[in-house]
Order: C-alpha cells, then structure tokens, then sequence
C-alpha cells in the first residue's frame, strides 16, 4: 500500500533532497508543504523541486506551518501515515535578531503541526532538530542522553522546544516521535548563506570571506546523503514511541581545515576576513552516533575530503 508521507520545508535543502528520494523509490505518495519564505530567494527552492511538479505521486500545498485551520485542513484531507517535519526558521545568527519571529515558526508552528496530526491519528511524526540544541556542551562528542541546560541562542531553544513537545505527543497520544539532531548538513543545493556555499561563492568572485575569531572552531559536517540515509531509517523505525538521534560524520574538521579544503576543491584562494567572535556560536560540534548506528543501521560514508570535491561539482555546474 502507497504510503501518504506529508515533508514539511520539503522544497528547502534537506527538504528536497528526501523529497527526490521518495519519489525514486516509488513508495510514497508525497506532499510537500512549504510557504516560500524569503528568508532566502525562494525561487532557489522552487528550483529544487521543479522536476516533480506534475507528478503523480507529488503534490505542492503552499501554506504556513503556522495557521492550524489551513493544516487541520490539509491533515484532515490527506491522512498523512508519516509527517517529516522539516520547515523552521533556520540560522543560530538570524535568531538573535529576531528571536520572536523564530518563537512563532519553530514552535508554534511545531505545535499545529502535531495537533493536526493528532486530530487526524498520524501514527508517525520526525522532527528535524539541531546539534545546536548543544549549545556550549563541554562534553565531547555530544550524546543524545545529554542534558540541554545550556543554549546558546534563540534558535537552538527553540528546536529544544520542539523537541519536548515531540516528547509531549508520544507520552499523552501514543503518536510515534522520532527527533533527528542534524549536524552542519552541507551539500549540493546547500542554502546560499551557509558557510560552505557562502564561502564558495565568496572566493570564487574573488572576495574576502568573514571568519569569526581564530578559525578554530570545529564542526561536525555531515554530507546531504547520509542525513537523507538516517532520514529514511528514521521513518521505518519501530522501537520506542519517543526517541532522539543525532546525524553527524562524527568527525570533526577545523574551519581553517574547511577552507584548505575549498580552496583545492575550487582552484580558488581565500581572502580571510577576521572578525571578532559570534554571540551564540558554539566553539565545537560533534556527534556521538552509536545509537544512530545500533538502531537506525546509520552508516555516513562520505567524508569531508570528497563531500566537499562533491559540493564542489555541484557548484560550479550551476555557476556556469
């Protein structure tokens, strides 16, 4: 039987590229919703999922996460088996600007969407989290059974929030939550003001590129591929009604690392920039993923070296 899969943000980054999967592999009956922010150009993400407009197993509902009468609609109508819900107001820096306006999409709007999936009896709701949810965690590498006692932004306690209302719904409704705390997700049609994409473009036009403080820091960059990988295994899971699982490489690599490495990739040389460090960035990243491993069969294979050669291909092709 055809399964009704609804992805939320499904025509953002990560969004899409799961959307293409299901599609390929024939299973699912898709439902992307999205409103088309302009948080960046949303014709980038009307790009990104041009190919499956007039297919029979796809559908695009605009709307906002936000509105709980147009989703008890559209869960009403649909009857969703699996809900991936992918659509937030992303960036650690933007939310010290606008803290309110990330309040109202990540957890209001989180919270229609569970209810309208509880009103409809979804059995299946995954909650796209953050390692930010870490915040200044001075234990390494960073575990799910970690207590999340120090945020660092309104953006990460915002995605702590959805996920103790995730947590909420599984033990009142018996709904099946499962939370996927993605770490520095990077690769082709990667949002343009991520570091990776925004320091490709930068040092290919030739211009300098804004590093915050020594370049030390280390991130967890973990290829589109594998998060897609952990996304699917995710929607297949059977155990406990509520459980968290971080998706990283578990590796981590230097910002410093990280340019060398576009640099060879792109035949281009940086210009750094140095500025003084971000309010709300966390020094490190980094995944433990042994209950990915055990539970989900998690196994990324694609490390940094030859994701950013991949990333890479990917943007100069849609450069020239």
């Amino acid at each position: 039987m055809m399964r009704r899969t609804l992805v939320t943000g499904g025509a953002g980054f990560i969004g899409s590229h799961l959307v293409g999967r299901l599609i390929a592999e024939g299973r699912d009956r898709v439902t992307v919703l999205d409103n088309f922010s302009d948080f960046y150009d949303p014709a980038i993400k009307r790009a990104n999922i041009a190919d499956h407009i007039g297919h029979p197993r796809f559908e695009l509902v605009e709307a906002d996460i936000c509105e709980p009468v147009s989703m008890n609609e559209l869960f009403a109508r649909s009857k969703f088996d699996c809900v991936v819900h992918l659509a937030a107001r992303a960036g650690v820096r933007p939310s010290l600007e606008d803290p309110l306006a990330y309040e109202e999409t990540n957890v209001r709007g989180s919270y229609c969407l569970l209810e309208a999936a509880r009103l409809c009896g979804a059995p299946r709701f995954v909650f796209g989290s953050s390692s930010s949810v870490y915040g200044a965690n001075s234990k390494v590498p960073f575990s799910e059974n970690d207590p999340l006692t120090n945020p660092i932004s309104p953006y990460a306690a915002t995605k702590i929030a959805g996920e103790s209302a995730c947590r909420v719904y599984s033990h009142l409704y018996g709904m099946r939550t499962i939370c996927l705390r993605f770490f520095t997700v990077y690769g082709a049609r990667q949002r343009p003001d991520l570091a990776i994409h925004k320091f490709a473009r930068l040092m290919t036009e030739g211009k300098p590129i804004p590093v915050y403080g020594d370049g030390n820091s280390r991130r967890d960059y973990t290829y589109i591929d594998d998060i897609i990988a952990g996304v699917l295994s995710a929607m297949e899971y059977d155990g406990d009604r509520f459980e968290v699982f971080n998706l990283g490489e578990s590796q981590t690599v230097e910002l410093n690392a990280l340019i060398l490495l576009l640099e060879e990739a792109l035949g281009a040389t940086a210009v750094i920039e140095r500025r003084p460090p971000q309010p709300g960035d966390a020094p490190v990243t980094f995944a433990d993923i042994s209950n990915a491993r055990r539970l989900l069969a998690y196994n990324p294979l694609t490390p940094i070296e030859s994701g950013v050669k991949k990333f890479a291909e990917w943007f100069r092709a849609q450069s020239g």
